[in-house]
């Protein structure tokens, strides 16, 4: 550990040398990609400097320990920066563990009704309903592509992007498969159902660099329906796009032309597939994508929402929390901050430091 923490150390002052250079300061791109690596080593060089002085004072009061006058004020001294010592360790620890470059990025998330007929589409709406709450506090900004209204109400399937500070690294937990336990509106004999609703997210990626063949591509339009302005059900302005070879349909209606929505399908279709290679090549090495509380996979169970008993229940990790009407209206922080702490476990336990 300590033999990579002095190499990030001289790293860090090789970059704080670069960015005094003139050549460099009139280099944009340049300096930029150094801005950015100086600010991502600058912690840890400075909680490493701490620990380092740290070391130092234990030494000095572990020989002052020797004298006998000095013994007393010595060991007092000696099990403080032991305190202090362990903790920044730990804390380094935490900071080497390597980081998701996705975390800071913005997100597009699918959410749809599965099993239970209309009660699968109202819960899949009190989801979309529960993240919207969930960004506002967050102060993150939500933007609906598009959605299938369900026939009861909520939605068969509604695609959309949230915008803000650190989106994936708090929401890339929750895709799989939700389910809800509750007696529906539409039940007239008070029976508890037992419904599912599906969640995808993925991190919205850069599209310039992602190829996709015209040719691959069959694009159908059609009127748009729901918000959209004054162009709904005037024109065929909403575009669904489908990528022959993996089959992945995409589709857009928010914009009120033809172009546009053909753009912006064309740049989620992109993320898209991007997604599913991605996945298919951690399976192929034999990885778990992301860790082992958040494999992405919509067909696996990963939270339960009881409404007779008013708990929310995470599988992956056993957390339960008894206030599932706050978290339906977007106290979600509790869960996520769970799932958080239990993937920072992980990641140390399978983290080997040289």
């Amino acid at each position: 550990m300590f033999n990579r923490l002095d190499a990030i150390e001289k790293r860090y002052n090789e970059i704080k040398e670069e960015l005094l250079k003139p050549e460099v300061l009139n280099d944009f791109n340049y300096l930029k990609k150094l801005s950015k690596e100086e600010s991502e080593l600058k912690e840890i060089v400075e909680v490493y400097n701490e620990y380092k002085k740290v070391i130092d004072n234990l030494n000095q009061a572990k020989e002052m320990e020797n004298d006998p006058d000095l013994k007393e004020i010595a060991q007092s001294e000696i099990a403080e920066l032991s305190i202090k010592e362990a903790k920044l360790k730990e804390k380094i620890e935490i900071l080497l563990v390597p980081k998701d470059e996705n975390d800071g990025k913005n997100v597009i998330m699918e959410i749809r009704g599965a099993a239970g007929g209309d009660e699968a589409n109202i819960f899949a709406g009190d989801l979309f309903r529960m993240y919207s709450y969930y960004a506002e506090e967050n102060n993150w900004k939500i933007e609906v592509i598009h959605q299938v209204d369900g026939t009861s109400g909520g939605f068969a399937q509604i695609e959309f992007i949230i915008k803000g500070n650190d989106v994936y690294s708090k929401l890339k937990y929750e895709s799989g498969s939700h389910r809800v336990q509750r007696v529906p509106a539409t039940e007239a004999s008070g029976r508890i159902h037992t419904s599912t609703s599906t969640v995808l997210v993925m991190p919205e990626v850069e599209t310039s660099n992602i190829d996709i063949k015209e040719s691959d591509i069959k694009m159908d339009v059609y009127h748009s329906s729901g918000a959209g302005g004054q162009s709904v059900n005037t024109a065929n302005s909403a575009v669904r796009l489908t990528h022959i070879p993996t089959g992945i349909v995409v589709t857009c209606q928010t914009e009120r032309s033809q172009l546009q929505n053909r753009e912006r399908a064309l740049n989620l279709l992109k993320i898209k597939i991007n997604d599913a290679m991605r996945q298919k090549e951690e399976q192929e090495l034999g990885m778990e994508r992301k860790t082992k509380i958040g494999t992405g996979d919509r067909s696996e169970k990963i939270r339960t929402y009881n409404y007779p008993q008013n708990r929310v229940t995470d599988h992956r990790i056993n957390f339960s929390v008894m206030n599932l009407d706050k978290v339906m209206d977007g106290d979600l922080q509790p869960i996520i901050d769970a799932l958080q702490t239990e993937d920072l476990k992980l990641k140390l336990a399978g983290e080997k430091f040289e």
